[in-house]
């Protein structure tokens, strides 16, 4: 089954099995992102050329969906190629969008694996700067699986979150200047619905491999409460034991992330309500007496009266 995006889901060995139900018996966390980082390193250290690298690296994408759907995540979000990493070689770049070409089409070819574990595919990115016919095909993948709600598996391609936020700007931009929003519409709701994970919720745990502690321009908004574990090893190194000991470092963690993720949402409401109680008063008759009267309702007829205070 190699160089499949899903694998055949078969009996784990016991002490894997075990772990997961001591995992399971904590809190988990519902979406995963993952920086897949070290595959020309991988290749480096293994003498062999930059493609087999990636390939790797690819296959070890499909092992860690495979050990994440049995610890019940149901959304996984990966890093699989940055707006910065058209600035390399033109052969790797090159080498780069062949393989995108061979995988999406081939995750085509496994439509069977894909309604069976109900995964719902979605590519995030500036996907314009890609080629037409890799546009085309991720197309594809996306409509077929669009309704599938059991796992979402998003892939950041052609992707850094800086672009993404400034995307984000450029729609709400417009959307006042066509006077289709007010200034005062504009919140941190508002760009999280402009954001290109508006349909998920912000990741529960990134890990990073290679030993990199940077996040490399990848969910810079989506990540702020996120637990972060980075893994001193090549991506194509990842095991299963690896993602054990970053889960169990959210666990150990879940508690002051939560009272950090509930003190954040208390204060961004009343912002809100501050917002939207300086906007109404902003427009309010200012030099004259405003009088609601007969507001009938179906209960109840009342006659309020607001008078300006002198």
């Amino acid at each position: 089954h190699k160089m499949s995006w899903f694998h055949e889901r078969e009996p784990k060995p016991w002490i894997h099995q075990f772990c997961t139900r001591v995992l399971k018996a904590g809190p988990l966390p519902h979406h995963v992102a993952i920086i897949m980082d070290g595959n020309r390193r991988f290749a480096v250290k293994n003498s062999m050329d930059r493609a087999e690298g990636h390939l790797k690296g690819f296959d070890k994408l499909a092992e860690t969906l495979e050990w994440c759907l049995d610890l019940g995540i149901s959304e996984v979000t990966v890093y699989a190629f940055s707006i910065e990493n058209f600035k390399r070689s033109k052969e790797e770049v090159d080498c780069l969008m062949e393989l995108a070409r061979q995988k999406f089409a081939r995750l085509m070819q496994e439509k069977e694996l894909i309604q069976k574990y109900e995964v719902c595919v979605r590519v995030l990115g500036n996907l314009q700067l890609l080629p037409l016919d890799i546009q085309e095909i991720i197309a594809d993948c996306v409509n077929f699986s669009k309704n599938n709600t059991r796992a979402t598996l998003n892939v950041c391609f052609a992707y850094t979150s800086r672009d993404e936020i400034c995307s984000a700007m450029r729609d709400i931009a417009e959307g006042v200047s066509q006077g289709h929003l007010k200034e005062s519409d504009v919140s941190e709701d508002l760009i999280e619905q402009c954001l290109y994970t508006s349909r998920s919720a912000h990741p529960d745990l990134l890990i990073r491999t290679s030993g990199e502690v940077r996040l490399s321009d990848f969910l810079l908004w989506q990540s702020s409460y996120s637990c972060l574990a980075f893994v001193k090893v090549l991506w194509p190194e990842f095991s299963v034991w690896h993602l054990y000991a970053a889960v169990l470092q959210y666990q150990r963690n879940h508690t002051a992330i939560q009272n950090a993720k509930d003190k954040h949402k208390a204060d961004k409401e009343r912002l809100q309500r501050e917002s939207d109680h300086k906007c109404v008063m902003a427009n309010l008759p200012k030099d004259r007496d405003l009088t609601v009267e007969k507001c009938d309702c179906e209960e109840r007829s009342d006659t309020l009266s607001f008078t300006k205070a002198e």
